[in-house]
């Protein structure tokens, strides 16, 4: 199909209750797999394995207006939401597909602490593109947290 659009209600958590994120394994079989194993991978502080989920010259944006290039970029990016240590809540609730391109609409909350010990809360609604690689899996080339707001 040339294009596809996919309502979506996927919420992901990952707890000890829902099985976790056993040995650290990333699925990248759908693009709403991807968006699940960067839920389990921010829950369970494992930034190695959430690295494997983007390009080499992908790009996130850690605040709106602002984005950060690249493998370096996006690893900095992320281990600020993990050093919070908190809990990502996401649902998918949009996925448009065309030409190995996928774009992924949804919402999160996060709740973690800040750096001077006080509680933080966030929330959006993520913006995403993903491409199919060679082997059929999917990983991003811009993680837009913010991609709607």
């Amino acid at each position: 199909m040339p294009f596809e659009t996919r309502p979506k209600g996927i919420q992901s958590r990952c707890s000890p209750e829902s099985g976790g994120c056993a040995g650290g394994v990333m699925s990248r079989e759908t693009p709403e797999q991807v968006l699940k194993s960067i839920v389990d991978g921010i829950n369970t502080g494992n930034l190695d394995a959430l690295m494997s989920l983007y390009e080499p010259e992908a790009a996130f944006a850690p605040q709106p207006g602002s984005l950060a290039h690249g493998l370096a970029g996006v690893r900095e990016s992320l281990a600020a939401f993990i050093a919070m240590k908190g809990t990502l809540d996401l649902t998918v609730t949009r996925v448009l597909e065309a030409g190995g391109l996928a774009f992924v609409a949804g919402v999160w909350s996060f709740t973690g602490t800040g750096s001077d010990g006080k509680p933080v809360t966030l929330t959006g609604r993520n913006g995403d593109v993903l491409r199919r690689q060679a082997d059929g899996s999917w990983r991003f080339v811009i993680d837009n947290p913010w991609g709607t707001d």
